[in-house]
């Protein structure tokens, strides 16, 4: 670390030099080397300094302080957060809700009542038998849903489901109760 006085000082241009008994030469000092000092410097300031050569050949001056003068306070850049996000709560609420209904849906956890059930709300022994038997023939995990295409089902044994037991489907088209024959994915 040298040791000079401010000899010149431009401040339009921003810099000035440095003289010293310990160099040959007086070194070139740019203002934005004491940017951390609490005041800009003077002419007759004692500065502290380290000489860097340029790629040009000249020096100049760098990691300067002045002397007696005291360094800026670094101030702490402080990050406040808004610790009440609504947004992030109503989306929070809706993709809970989202998840909710496409498991309700998937499920098959809706309650809706078929017509016939609406005209006879009191059914018949038989028809009780025939629907239970129904159901424990079918697999549990489809239901009529109303889907009607092979293009919409995802497996083999969901499209022999949606044929057997649910009306309206159109996976048959030459009626021989085989769904989906020229579907390559099955």
């Amino acid at each position: 670390m040298h040791k000079g006085q401010l000899k010149s000082r431009k401040s339009d241009k921003g810099f000035g030099f440095i003289e010293s008994s310990e160099l040959k030469q007086d070194t070139f000092i740019h203002i934005s080397t004491l940017k951390n000092m609490s005041r800009k410097p003077k002419v007759g300031d004692y500065i502290y300094f380290e000489v860097e050569k340029q790629a040009n050949g000249k020096f100049r001056a760098i990691n300067c302080r002045i002397e007696g003068v005291a360094a800026k306070a670094t101030q702490t850049l402080r990050v406040h957060r808004n610790t009440s996000i609504p947004k992030s709560k109503v989306v929070l609420i809706l993709l809970v809700i989202a998840i909710g209904a496409f498991g309700y849906q998937r499920l098959g956890l809706s309650t809706a009542t078929k017509p016939t059930e609406l005209k006879n709300n009191a059914l018949t022994s038989d028809e009780m038998l025939k629907r239970a038997f129904s159901h424990s023939e079918s697999n549990s995990t489809f239901s009529c849903d109303g889907r009607q295409h092979c293009s919409q089902m995802t497996s083999r044994a969901e499209a022999e489901f949606f044929i057997r037991h649910c009306p309206g489907t159109k996976m048959d088209g030459d009626n021989d109760g085989i769904p989906c024959e020229n579907d390559s994915r099955f």
